[in-house]
This record gives structure tokens, C-alpha cells and sequence, in this order.
């Protein structure tokens, strides 16, 4: 997984392209009209129900717009909200706040969504030993945030990227001919780069779940859509060899019989890929 500084990188690549992508060189309806020396406070206002999430991340926005923002959190991340809730009180500089308010929204209503749906399926999986991860089934640009909000939301990160483990799938399988040569020329390269980096690999059957654990030096093993009987197979077979993690196409009505077949993980693109936005506003008081 990536350090605590790559993903504060991250976050602060996104902020600087989002205000870049939106500002541009200035917000012409606010210079227009309001005068640099006005001073404004705002709310932040939920008109839905769910998990809140982003708060810190406005927090940062806000900041890199104008360090002299104040912002009062009355909620946390993590929070269970309803409609009428206020997150937030937001003073400043009137221009500013204006200048932020679309990136601190847009950001917030998406996070907040997929925070509410991990939550959802976190709670399905309450009494078994079963953890949810996300995937790289994420928007362009903005990967951090969305996997900021699994983690608010109670959920777990997959890997970050391509670049920080190894997860040999259906794909690379076939293009290296087979699961031995394409598992043991991964180990080769490891070797011959130098990296420390987890493998996990995709198993379509049975048959691949022995020849992966022959090889050996698998972290975790994805039994990629299994039915309930092959899974507990499956299970069976790897016991305490290496992690399992069940995935493809699970939704919230089979994630919990999955979780019972003794899964450690399973893995859903649909936290971060279907979800609607949390309806949130910025009103001035």
C-alpha cells in the first residue's frame, strides 16, 4: 500500500488541478460583484440522509484557497447525518469561500455516497470475519478521494494502483501462458528488480486454485466468480496458506452469503462505481 505522504500527494495534485480546472484565471461572477474586503459565513447543509464524508478534505481545500479561512466542524467524517443537519459553519473572505464552494461540494456529495454504501455493505457483513475492499473501478483523478471515503465509510483499500502490489489476473494468466509461468516469472522479476511488493492472483476454477498454491508465495488469492458451493471449496482448499478474497458481481444481496462461505475479503467495484450523490448545499447565513 501507498505511504501516508503519497497519498497527502495525491489529495493535494487533486485540489490544485480541481481549483486550476474551475477557476481558471478568476471567478469573474464573484470579482464582478462582490468586493475583496468582504467577509461572508456559510453553512454546510445536508438535504439527504447517510454518512458524511470529505470534511477534512474541505478543510484542505478551503486552506490551499485562503489559509485565513476558519472553519467550525460540528460533525465528523464518519457521521451519520439527516436532512437538516449542519456539517459545518465556514468565515472568510466572501470571494474565497465562493471560489472553493463547487470543488468542497462536488467533492463531498461523492464521497459522502460511496462512504454510505461501504457503511451499508459493512453492516451486512457484521458478525463474520469477512472484510469489504474497493477496487481501481474509480473516476480519473480523483482515485484518493474515492478511497478515502471506503475507509470513512468502515470499508478497506485494495491496492492504490498498478504500482504498489502485484495482482496477476485472467489476462495476464493468458498472455504469460498459464498460472505456474506467469506466477514464477513474477516471483523472477521481483527478484531481479528488487521489490517488495505483494502478489495475489485470480483464480477462475479449482484446478487454478491448486496450481497457484503449488507455486506457493501468493499473498491472496481472488476466487473470481465462484458460486456458494466452489467457494467453500475453494476455502477449503487454501486454509491458512494465503488470504482469500471473493469477488465479481456481488451485490448486497450475495455479499453476505459469500462472506459466510469464510472469505477474508471481498472486493466490490459498485462502492465507487454506483453510486448517487449525497445532496448537500453551501448557503450563506
Amino acid at each position: 500500500m501507498i505511504s501516508k505522504a503519497q497519498f497527502q500527494n495525491e489529495i493535494d495534485i487533486i485540489i490544485a488541478n480541481a481549483i486550476r480546472e474551475d477557476v481558471g484565471d478568476g471567478d469573474h461572477s464573484s470579482l464582478a460583484c462582490i468586493p475583496s474586503s468582504a467577509e461572508g459565513k456559510a453553512k454546510l447543509l445536508v438535504k439527504d440522509e447517510g454518512i458524511i464524508a470529505g470534511v477534512e478534505f474541505a478543510k484542505q481545500v478551503f486552506a490551499y484557497v485562503d489559509e485565513s479561512i476558519k472553519v467550525e466542524t460540528l460533525i465528523k467524517d464518519g457521521s451519520a447525518v439527516k436532512h437538516g443537519d449542519i456539517v459545518f459553519y465556514v468565515k472568510g473572505a466572501s470571494q474565497s469561500i465562493l471560489k472553493a464552494e463547487r470543488l468542497v461540494l462536488n467533492a463531498m456529495q461523492r464521497m459522502s455516497a460511496i462512504a454510505t454504501k461501504t457503511k451499508t455493505y459493512v453492516d451486512l457483513l457484521e458478525g463474520t470475519k469477512t472484510k469489504i475492499l474497493d477496487t481501481r473501478k474509480t473516476t480519473p483523478g480523483i482515485r484518493a478521494l474515492e478511497k478515502w471515503a471506503v475507509k470513512i465509510g468502515g470499508g478497506e483499500n485494495h491496492r492504490f494502483a498498478l504500482y504498489d502490489m502485484i495482482m496477476l489476473k485472467d489476462n495476464h494468466i493468458d498472455f504469460a501462458g498459464g498460472v505456474a509461468k506467469a506466477i514464477n516469472k513474477t516471483k523472477q522479476y521481483l527478484k531481479d528488480t528488487k521489490r517488495d511488493l505483494k502478489i495475489i492472483v485470480e483464480a477462475r476454477n479449482l484446478k487454478e486454485i491448486k496450481e497457484i498454491l503449488e507455486c506457493g508465495g501468493v499473498y491472496r488469492i481472488l476466487i473470481d466468480n465462484f458460486n456458494y458451493e466452489d467457494t467453500k471449496k475453494a476455502v477449503a482448499l487454501i486454509g491458512d496458506q494465503c488470504l482469500t478474497e471473493s469477488s465479481g458481481g456481488i451485490n448486497e444481496q450475495t455479499l453476505r452469503k459469500y462472506a459466510e462461505c469464510g472469505v477474508d475479503y471481498i472486493s466490490s467495484g459498485a462502492l465507487t462505481h454506483s453510486v448517487y450523490n449525497m445532496d448537500l448545499s453551501l448557503k450563506a447565513v
